[in-house]
């Protein structure tokens, strides 16, 4: 295998830069480079030359042995300072070196992949972690680093394969008098693994949404000052705002953080009879997107109003325009800013409620794989109540829905997701 090398910090001007070194011959490059290596491949400063002689840097050289390292290959980590121009010497001069080439985007971590450090779902934890912007994100990407998902499916798939060998051992000896019978301990198996596997699918769809964002739409008639309060929310001017009425025509999305979630909050076309063609289509549009949002927030004018969309459970209803009316229940003023705390507490309550119950599955391949393995139990449970001479195609079923589990840590077919995944990452990781 060749040996990769990298920038592995961010590029332009730091404090310290890093770049990396991965593969058989990466203690080579480095004692080229360096002069000689750590006692005990550890860690020491090092004055870095260039083939010449010449003095590129001075920093620390980091090694790992294969097995021990991120990749599980022989892995040196120079720490240089971080100008451009010594970044740019250094990798310079480890392109003289043969047996070297610059690492493509995301090999250091596909290596990892392939040498067992990590599995699929940590892989994509890892990219996870990389995008975090809020503190629920770093958690669940952190959570999905660490393993918890391949440990889960480690755990369905142990008792999955006994529940097979059970049943495999039945159609072994139908021909014999077989005085145990197994039904009871493989129904206790595929009812444990159903109760739990059924529990993690349907938390995917809120773990999906603290990855990708909630969407939150301000909902009401024109005029009723939605884009004030968006404003008010944004702490900026994120959306034009007129005493004529009809003036949002289009959707206006601000992307924020309430209560450590990602939140894109949806100014939308006030809600009428539309004057022109233009109207119609942004009508049309926040009927549609408001429809599909997570949460809405209906502003309205005056008590008991109806609206064209019919609120849902734990969606808001607030009065607008709060500065202009007698206090009383919940009302905002996007103007003053009156209510406006009150309002984001009450959203972050109904947000922070249904992240409780979000799995540790964050992707829609994680849920479609344990959609599928939930079905084919389901359907291996019905094989194994017909019988001993329905346990072949029990035991298929059993083995359908291993294979869909297996996916989920990439032990099979996803060889064409790789691609994808990795292209993602960075150079130099």
């Amino acid at each position: 295998m060749d040996t990769i090398y990298s920038l592995a910090s961010a590029r332009g001007k730091a404090g310290v830069a890093v770049v990396r070194i991965s593969g058989p011959q990466a203690f080579v490059a480095a004692t080229n480079i360096a002069g000689t290596i750590p006692v005990l491949r550890k860690v020491g400063l090092r004055t870095l030359k260039s083939d010449d002689g010449s003095v590129l840097d001075e920093g620390l050289v980091l090694c790992f042995d294969a097995g021990a390292s991120f990749t599980g290959e022989d892995v040196v980590e120079l720490q240089l300072h971080g100008s451009t121009a010594v970044v740019r010497a250094v990798l310079e001069e480890l392109s003289k070196q043969p047996d070297l080439r610059l690492a493509e985007p995301g090999e250091f971590t596909r290596r990892a992949l392939e040498n067992d450090r990590l599995d699929l779902a940590q892989v994509e934890g890892l990219a996870d972690l990389l995008d975090a912007e809020t503190e629920a994100q770093r958690r669940q990407a952190v959570t999905i680093l660490s393993g918890a998902l391949g440990d889960l499916a480690e755990e369905w798939r142990r008792d999955l394969i006994r529940a097979a060998a059970l049943l495999e051992a039945t159609i072994d000896f139908a021909d014999e008098d077989v005085p145990v019978d197994v039904s009871p301990e493989v129904n206790a198996l595929l009812d444990g693994v159903l109760e739990t596997l059924a529990a993690e699918t349907a938390g995917t769809r809120i773990a999906e949404r603290i990855r990708e964002g909630f969407e939150v739409a301000i909902v009401g008639s024109p005029n009723a000052g939605k884009s004030t309060l968006l404003n008010a929310l944004a702490g900026r001017e994120a959306a034009i705002t007129s005493e004529v009425a009809g003036t949002t025509r289009d959707v206006i999305e601000v992307h924020m953080e309430l209560a450590g979630l990602p939140v894109a909050v949806l100014d939308t076309a006030g809600l009428r009879e539309a004057q022109d063609v233009v109207e119609t289509i942004g009508i049309e549009r926040a009927i549609s997107r408001s429809a599909a949002a997570d949460l809405r927030i209906f502003l309205a004018l005056e008590e008991g109003e109806a609206f064209a969309l019919e609120p849902r459970i734990d969606d808001i209803v607030v009065l607008g325009k709060a500065d202009k009316r007698a206090s009383g229940g919940l009302s905002v003023s996007g103007l003053t800013g009156q209510g406006v705390s009150e309002l984001v507490e009450r959203i972050s309550d109904v947000l922070e409620s249904r992240v409780k119950g979000a799995g540790i599955a964050t992707r829609e391949r994680h849920r479609i794989a344990m959609e599928i393995a939930l079905r084919a139990l389901e359907d291996a449970r019905i094989e194994v109540q017909h019988g001993p001479e329905r346990a072949e195609f029990a035991a298929e079923e059993i083995r359908t829905a291993v294979r869909a589990l297996d996916s989920l840590v990439g032990r099979v077919d996803v060889e064409h997701l790789l691609d994808e995944i990795f292209s993602s990452f960075c150079l130099g990781k």
